[in-house]
């Protein structure tokens, strides 16, 4: 029997449509090389790009499109051994001094110590929103997710799926009692990643230094997605907006648990007068 000529058609846009979503983003068509020269390496015809630091600098990207409310994902590899005194980074962050930005900093440590995660929220050009993470795995030895879906309700930081993090927007109610709190909701941001030397604070408070006998650092990247609306709100993301499921729920809370190592919701010393009015 033949297959109807629209059916034949249908079946064509479908396999268009499914092979579409399968290739994956292109960092020459994606990103630019804006600080490191030749540091920053795109290989595998767009595929893979690699950021290098060596003693004289190191070497950063920036996307060529911004975006305001958007699922934003990288796969990372980071610097392996001895990487105490390197940043590396995968952030969105506009422009000006009152800039808002959403931070994923992986902070370096010496061989056999847990790289530190640090995550931060700027909104107008304030930040000091500053959570850390141990990982549960070692980010060196292979790829890992990371991402940040940000819409007009909250941002989820996720590691691997798993969300680690949820800073909501309590602007309406909260900005009749700190005229500082503000959330980012009417800038566009790029996408960055880079690394980088920062041995004055990224190790130990910078009591560790940069052992440049184990340079050049390499880190590894991958598998950029972005997918974004220049409205108001997010339709592709309002169900996970809303609410975590049960079971993401509960993961969020077994990271917290377990390998949250710093709030600054909790810090007595740094907010000696109470915690900040969102963490309330």
């Amino acid at each position: 029997m033949d297959t109807p000529l629209h059916l034949i058609f249908l079946l064509f846009l479908l396999a268009s449509s499914a092979a579409l979503a399968l290739v994956s983003a292109n960092f020459y068509n994606d990103f630019d090389i804006t600080w490191g020269n030749d540091r920053a390496k795109i290989l595998d015809n767009g595929q893979q790009l690699q950021l290098t630091l060596d003693r004289f600098s190191g070497c950063g990207i920036q996307s060529k499109q911004e975006y305001l409310f958007a699922k934003i994902d990288m796969q990372i590899k980071l610097v392996p051994g001895n990487s105490a005194g390197t940043v590396t980074t995968f952030y969105l962050s506009s422009q000006g001094p009152k800039h808002d930005e959403i931070d994923f900093e992986f902070l370096g440590n010496l061989s056999g110590d847990p790289y530190i995660l640090h995550t931060n929220v700027f909104a107008q050009g304030l930040g000091n929103r500053e959570q850390q993470f141990y990982l549960w795995f070692d980010p060196t030895l292979d790829f890992h997710n990371y991402s940040v879906l940000w819409t007009s309700n909250q941002i989820i930081f996720s590691v691997d799926g798993s969300p680690i993090r949820v800073f909501k927007n309590r602007e309406t109610e909260l900005g009749k009692v700190d005229s500082n709190y503000h959330y980012p909701k009417s800038q566009a941001m790029g996408v960055y990643s880079s690394l980088w030397n920062a041995d004055d604070w990224a190790t130990r408070g910078g009591l560790v230094k940069t052992d440049w006998t184990k340079a050049p650092f390499v880190a590894s990247f991958r598998n950029f997605n972005a997918a974004a609306t220049a409205t108001s709100s997010f339709d592709a993301a309002a169900a996970e907006e809303e609410a975590l499921e049960s079971n993401q729920e509960q993961r969020l809370q077994w990271v917290r648990k377990n390998y949250m190592i710093y709030d600054y919701c909790g810090d007595t010393k740094r907010f000696p007068q109470g915690p900040p009015p969102e963490c309330k």
